[in-house]
């Protein structure tokens, strides 16, 4: 990271924990690593993108619906899966650090380097050629040419060595590309050894491996069990959806940069099951729809990217991701990926119990092939809380900081703000608070003078802030300020709620998709 974007991260780390929004887990024991807690105002702000998410899958779509499956399952669901065989990752440890890293990502690091190299020779010719042909300029410049081959060639090392399983084959591509630990400098590596994610406990009084279970590493799994329970109950015809949001558990071997990598979780998840042989079409769709609902929040459309999975996971056969540009560059927000028919086959292998849908069209019973849409929450929470932070120089050569949240997300909707504690002033701001309070979230303070209590809701990302002062105890008229513009007007309390509503509307948002 550049040292503009090292020091914008750090900063909204150090700002979501002084405004309640991100914790770290039980600090006052020196904390957990890689587990956070959401405060009060991290737990609003991720409920409200819960609620963003739900709303769209449910309300949007007639033929998706949602359920909360547990998070215990039978641990013969992650044999079936493959999870129990196969969701490791290559770990490597540099002798001199002691640090663990992971294999693949150490490599990825190479090509990412190699690709910025691309972007600044492309930027510079662009500045020099008024009539610039990317294209033409990426394809015949010796050295962007010489870039690419090198980029081809590591991703082609890289996925024969992940499909065959080839951990020497990645550890002689390390040293081949001379990869040094950041922290020793040195490229003293241990041999990369595959490393299994899942945490593991007993279920029983006894501890034994009859009684070994799982904490799911993913949330998926408990809506293929599910598959013809909802199916059959809801009379759901192909194609439909079953929507999920909860916890999923993974033991990452490097959980770094904040809420992004985590070892305790929250996905939202889409499986959506379609007739054999439509699933590409339906991947497409998934794929634009998604993303569109992403660009909806106005983060910036120059922030989202499509991102092609070079290594399919076993179970698919396409897959994608769409990248966000988080303040570390851009990384994976939301995968789509194409799972065939794998997960229900296996399940309907491993249990004996048939997993199949009848098509009374078509008069034949088949599996169903599935598309599934995943976006990690504490990721979504992160790309809003880190676009949203600025640091603003104002007019009058003051400052402030501001936390433009897209208002149907913010934690708090309006504050409610008495100029004084005294003359009625307060009476009168809990008056017109338990007027708004069952239609949006208040917040309501009268210590301070105003212009810090101003501060302090920019801060948090409140939209609007209304000040009560005396000439509302004589026209029923309040000063109402606008979070992004600081705009202040007068208007009469009778008008509040349509101009807070017309803002912060999640149903308003919504109807943009």
């Amino acid at each position: 990271m550049a040292n503009t974007e090292d020091n914008l991260f750090k900063n909204v780390i150090s700002h979501s924990k002084e405004y309640g929004f991100i914790f770290p887990s039980s600090e006052i024991y020196d904390g957990l690593s890689a587990v956070y807690d959401y405060g009060q105002n991290g737990a609003e702000l991720k409920n409200n993108i819960k609620e963003y998410w739900w709303k769209f899958m449910t309300l949007l779509h007639d033929n998706i619906v949602g359920i909360d499956a547990a998070i215990f399952m039978h641990p013969t669901t992650w044999k079936a899966s493959g999870h129990v065989d196969a969701f490791n990752d290559p770990m490597i440890d540099n002798k001199d650090s002691k640090k663990r890293y992971r294999a693949d990502q150490l490599i990825e690091g190479v090509i990412e380097k190699l690709e910025e190299k691309i972007e600044k020779e492309v930027e510079k010719a662009a500045k020099r050629f008024e009539n610039f042909d990317r294209a033409m300029f990426v394809s015949t410049n010796p050295r962007v040419v010489e870039y690419q081959k090198k980029i081809d060639e590591i991703n082609t090392r890289l996925k024969d060595a992940m499909a065959n399983n080839d951990m020497a084959a990645m550890k002689q591509l390390i040293d081949d590309l001379e990869i040094a630990d950041p922290i020793s400098g040195t490229k003293n590596w241990t041999d990369v050894r595959q490393f299994n994610l899942m945490f593991s406990t007993e279920m029983g009084s006894v501890a034994d491996d009859a009684n070994k279970i799982y904490l799911r590493p993913e949330t998926a799994q408990g809506i293929f069990v599910n598959f013809l329970n909802v199916q059959k109950t809801g009379r759901m015809k192909i194609p439909f959806g079953i929507a999920q949001i909860g916890k999923a558990f993974r033991n990452e071997i490097v959980a770094r940069q904040f809420i992004f990598r985590m070892r305790e979780f929250e996905q939202m998840e889409m499986q959506f099951f379609v007739k054999p042989g439509e699933e590409m079409k339906w991947y497409e769709f998934w794929k634009a729809k998604r993303l569109k609902w992403h660009q909806a929040l106005g983060l910036g459309t120059d922030n989202y990217r499509y991102h092609d999975h070079l290594n399919l996971a076993h179970y698919a056969n396409a897959a994608c991701d769409i990248q966000f540009n988080f303040p570390m560059g851009f990384r994976e927000l939301e995968g789509i990926h194409s799972r065939t028919d794998f997960d229900l086959k296996s399940h309907e292998k491993f249990s004996g119990k048939k997993l199949q849908y009848f098509d009374s069209e078509d008069n034949q019973n088949y599996i169903p092939y599935v598309v599934e849409t995943s976006v990690g929450l504490d990721r979504m929470f992160l790309s809003v809380l880190a676009s949203s932070y600025k640091e603003e120089k104002l007019e009058d050569g003051s400052e402030r900081v501001v936390l433009k949240i897209p208002a149907p997300l913010a934690p708090n909707k309006v504050a409610i703000l008495p100029l004084m504690k005294k003359d009625g002033l307060p009476e009168k701001a809990h008056e017109i608070m338990n007027l708004l309070k069952f239609d949006f979230r208040c917040f309501y303070e009268e210590k301070d003078a105003i212009g810090k209590r101003y501060r302090r809701q920019d801060a948090i990302g409140t939209p609007y802030c209304i000040t009560v002062d005396h000439q509302t105890l004589q026209d029923n008229t309040v000063t109402i300020r606008n979070r992004d513009t600081m705009k202040q007007e007068r208007v009469a309390i009778s008008e509040v709620k349509a101009i807070i509503s017309e803002s912060v509307s999640m149903a308003e948002l919504l109807k943009t998709i």
